[in-house]
């Protein structure tokens, strides 16, 4: 058999599917391994491996998604770090762009956080560019020489190289980075004009920055499971694509976003299927909740991310994470408030029904004890210690002064609430209607309070696909291989020569297209995709809008106008079509280099005979508004048309879904557990 195998790292379990030649998918479990993640991937690859009786020759590609960089960024783990940027520049990461965050009002009372590299570990190199890439003042070799030494002697090895104007002409970075090479090799080097070839100095240069403080770490892992992995490996990236582990340590920045991207991607591809093409998609896992928009059946992309504190300006879908997993921490505050998160207990010592050591009462405590959960996980792998919740929940409930079953409730409800607001941060602040849009829940906590934020939120449904609880593992089976790539170049619109885009987009797609070779695809299987960014002209920010294929002339200029004033309205609800006043500018042009891949198979399923009491295996106390006898359900023993009505519990074996007291659950005809009220 010929394998294709699935593996998302997350916070708490390492998810595997697995997918053969006929399209039969088999999936399970095995517990995340934060002390080093690469254990937890072999793990993985040898318990799916068993399931099916194959060995690692069986194996032709493994594709993964990881949360190394990711973790690193949230942690804050920056440490030996350097940057040398152009003379007279030193201080930009302490300007940055002077404004306050969102939620702080008066900046009175706002203190600047410590930047990614202390002051004094800047370093400025002479020789200076314009904005077309003229050179105003050539290189000076001599200060480069002693800003390589400087690191050299203090022991920094990882460096990022952001110089004025390099988006223009990359000479002076490709000149340091031999002067690098010379004098400190030990460094590992990340220059700007490979990481973010796109005009802003200080996104550019955090997003350089970011890329040399992860590289040593992402590359190490990469190496680690590489040793481990029999077949070729491939990496999810922020931008919803895939590419090998190769092509990936070059730029590790691009996999900030690997897990939460294949999520929505997998929920993209599953929902497609039925009917839905926009919903919006809701990730539980132990840590954190990720959400996303899925429109016309892609998710939404965004270069305006960030990670943590630092904006990372790259193509990456638009992901809000919020800390409200299964393992979010639940305690009180000074001033006597419930809070639950950001803290999570992770996969160890994990919430205290885990066993392992847990001193805090979490999440998936409180649905532990009011039994909206089973007494164990994966199948019986997990058991859990309902009584060591109980106790914990007790000392917490008592410091708070309520029943221990409405500080579980309060804890749940919390969590509800802070998983709304993420989805509000996705649709209404992107000025979409939430009430518009399916929710697509999935993760192992994700469809634990699915009915809760319909109630909240108003939403029309709450999709569950099947095995939910892998679906961030079955989504890196069904995305492409990509790689992005920009060029700036401002001009207006009017006086934009046809010969400038088409010389930008014809050296951009000979890029992609030697990417694309290294990744084994033949020309007859590439695909580019361009894009641009335009704006107003005396506007800040630009609209990113798709382009046509095909030469550059003048009926391409108007239509990439066109979708710009589309874009434009649909965003802000105006624009200035036909208004001279408001001359159209061009700022970033963008192309995709695209491999296709084989995609699994979703076959529908024939209807059963509207029964559902075949998959009723019994009943348990579960608290809703009270302690009910509520029956128990196994999903796989559900048939498309069957119908539960709440109070109930669904489970299977990477996920539980409790259907509150006035809903219902209908499987439909590809697997799907459609919940209404």
């Amino acid at each position: 058999m010929r394998l294709r195998i699935g593996i998302d790292t997350g916070g708490t379990f390492t998810d595997v599917v697995a997918l053969d030649a006929d399209g039969a998918l088999v999936t399970t479990k095995t517990p995340s391994t934060p002390a080093d993640p690469a254990a937890g991937f072999a793990a993985g690859v040898t318990k799916i491996l068993a399931l099916l009786g194959a060995g690692p020759d069986d194996v032709a590609a493994l594709c993964h998604g990881t949360t190394v960089a990711t973790n690193r960024l949230l942690e804050d783990r920056v440490d030996d770090l350097g940057f040398v940027t152009t003379e007279g520049f030193g201080p930009i990461l302490e300007i940055a762009r002077q404004s306050v965050p969102d939620g702080y009002g008066n900046s009175y009372f706002w203190v600047k956080p410590p930047r990614i590299v202390p002051a004094h570990r800047v370093r400025t190199v002479g020789g200076r560019l314009d904005h077309t890439g003229a050179e105003l003042r050539p290189f000076d070799e001599e200060s480069a020489v002693a800003a390589a030494r400087f690191f050299r002697d203090a022991g920094i090895r990882a460096i990022g190289v952001c110089f004025l104007h390099s988006y223009a002409d990359p000479s002076h970075e490709l000149a340091m980075r031999e002067v690098l090479t010379r004098e400190h090799p030990d460094a590992v080097v990340s220059l700007s004009c490979e990481v973010l070839r796109e005009y802003r100095e200080y996104e550019r240069s955090v997003t350089t920055l970011v890329d040399a403080a992860v590289k040593p770490a992402m590359n190490g892992y990469l190496a680690r499971i590489a040793e481990r992995a029999a077949a070729r490996l491939l990496v999810m990236k922020s931008n919803g694509g895939v590419l090998s582990a190769e092509e990936v340590a070059r730029q590790p920045i691009t996999t900030v976003l690997s897990g939460p991207a294949a999520g929505a991607l997998g929920a993209a591809f599953v929902v497609s299927h039925s009917g839905r093409g926009s919903v919006v998609t809701l990730d539980g896992g132990g840590t954190s909740t990720d959400v996303a928009v899925v429109l016309d059946g892609e998710p939404t992309l965004t270069t305006e991310g960030s990670i943590g504190r630092h904006p990372v300006k790259i193509p990456m879908i638009d992901i809000v994470t919020v800390g409200a997993g299964g393992g979010s921490v639940a305690w009180r505050s000074p001033d006597g408030a419930l809070k639950v998160g950001p803290r999570s207990a992770g996969a160890d010592p994990g919430p205290l029904c885990y066993g392992r050591g847990g001193t805090e009462a979490t999440v998936t405590d409180a649905h532990a004890v009011l039994g909206r959960i089973p007494p164990h996980l994966l199948g019986g792998e997990v058991p859990l210690d309902v009584a060591a919740a109980r106790a914990g929940l007790a000392a917490l409930a008592d410091d708070l002064g309520l029943p221990i079953e409405r500080a579980a409730a309060g804890i749940l409800e919390i969590s509800a609430w802070n998983q709304a607001n993420a989805i509000r941060q996705i649709t209404v602040k992107r000025g979409l209607d939430v009430r518009d849009y399916p929710l697509v829940a999935f993760g192992g906590s994700g469809p634990l309070l699915a009915c809760r934020l319909l109630d909240v939120l108003g939403l029309p449904v709450a999709v569950v696909p099947e095995n939910p609880g892998n679906l961030s593992a079955f989504g890196l089976l069904t995305v492409d291989v990509k790689n992005d790539y920009v060029r700036t170049s401002v001009v207006r619109d009017a006086e934009l020569d046809p010969a400038l885009p088409a010389a930008i987009y014809a050296e951009l797609e000979a890029e992609a297209a030697d990417a694309l070779a290294r990744e084994g695809f033949p020309p007859d299987r590439r695909r580019f995709a361009r894009s641009a960014d335009l704006r107003y002209y005396g506007q800040a920010f630009e609209v990113r809008v798709a382009a046509p294929a095909g030469p550059p002339d003048g009926a391409f200029r108007a239509e990439v106008v066109r979708r710009f004033h589309d874009a434009h309205e649909a965003l802000y609800g105006y624009c200035h079509r036909d208004d001279p006043r408001h001359p159209v500018e061009w700022v970033n042009l963008r192309v995709s280099g695209i491999g296709p891949i084989d995609r699994p198979r979703l076959a529908e399923r024939p209807p059963g005979d509207g029964d559902p009491s075949r998959a009723l295996t019994g009943a348990r106390r579960v608290y809703f508004d009270d302690w009910t006898d509520t029956p128990v359900y196994r999903r796989e023993k559900l048939a498309p048309g069957d119908a539960v009505t709440g109070p109930a519990v669904i489970e299977e074996f990477g996920s539980t879904l409790p259907l509150h007291p006035g809903f219902t659950a209908e499987l439909d005809g590809h697997g799907n557990l459609v919940v209404k009220r």
